[in-house]
């Protein structure tokens, strides 16, 4: 199977070889700090107590809020990413803890936000019977994640850390769950904060567009004779916002944007159609709808 070169992903350059076991939530706590993590948002429950006591010692450089409901702390993680630009990490106990972060998790996926959840799960010995608290949270939330993980080896943890980060925040970003059974959690290994990331089928890359392709798109713009630019989260996302005020200011296109694209182009402008869809405007949706 194919791995993922260690050096492709962003901010673990400060993990350092460790040499003395460390538990589980020790391992899982440290990957957050390698990877540059100052805040999680965190409400804790029977099976993620060893995360929370691994957060203690830790205090001083990951900042930990309380929310006052496990949905509210995955859709402030979600809002820290938004506006940091950098990847959100929520965390909760298991069964309704966990369940309580498919909303977030979900409205993550559709809006291609960077987001971490971690979810503590009964030990792996009663897993399948009914355990107090215990949901399948991997299975509920396979549909709404990029990517999900239930750990079943402490040794897996420093290399499931560090795919979460790179599957959560390349190509188009979205949520990562992993779960973590408290027994796990409690279980010691020596970690490799560099080992290997082994994410088969997985790749990310930006292609560049051809000459040709570049000079194609030109020529229809110029054949166009009601031309729209819609304008979405990705031109945020990418930093590309005066770079489509220069194309706006060339070609004199209007520019309608998505929820997730306002403040991509002035909303002042005249060129500026606001936002479309079921509670854009009017005149956004007509503009579209009539977009040759």
């Amino acid at each position: 199977m194919s791995t993922v070169s260690s050096s492709a992903i962003p901010d673990s350059s400060s993990a350092t070889a460790q040499t003395r076991p460390q538990t589980g939530a020790e391992i899982v706590v440290q990957s957050l700090v390698n990877h540059g993590v100052d805040t999680i948002f965190a409400y804790p429950g029977g099976a993620s107590i060893p995360l929370h006591q691994a957060l203690t010692r830790f205090r001083d450089k990951i900042r930990v809020i309380l929310p006052r409901h496990e949905q509210g702390g995955g859709f402030a993680a979600q809002g820290y990413a938004r506006s940091t630009g950098k990847i959100g990490v929520c965390m909760a106990t298991s069964g309704p803890g966990a369940t309580n972060l498919v909303t977030p998790i979900a409205d993550a996926r559709l809006d291609s936000v960077p987001l971490l959840a971690i979810t503590g799960q009964v030990g792996t010995a009663v897993i399948g019977t009914d355990a107090f608290q215990e949901t399948p949270i991997v299975e509920v939330c396979r549909s709404v994640t990029k990517h999900h993980y239930l750990v079943t080896d402490v040794k897996d943890i420093a290399r499931v850390m560090r795919e979460a980060f790179y599957v959560a925040t390349t190509g188009r970003p979205g949520p990562v769950l992993i779960d973590l059974p408290k027994n796990i959690q409690l279980a010691q290994t020596v970690p490799d904060y560099e080992a290997p990331m082994n994410l088969p089928g997985y790749r990310v890359g930006r292609q560049q567009a051809k000459p040709e392709e570049i000079e194609q798109l030109a020529a229809m713009i110029r054949r166009a004779r009601r031309p729209v630019i819609v304008a979405g989260g990705g031109v945020i996302g990418a930093d590309a916002s005066n770079e489509l005020r220069s194309l706006v200011k060339k070609t004199r296109i209007p520019v309608a944007m998505t929820l997730r694209g306002l403040g991509a182009f002035p909303g002042d402008d005249p060129l500026s159609l606001d936002m479309l869809g079921m509670h854009g405007s009017v005149y956004a949706n007509y503009a579209v709808d009539n977009a040759d």
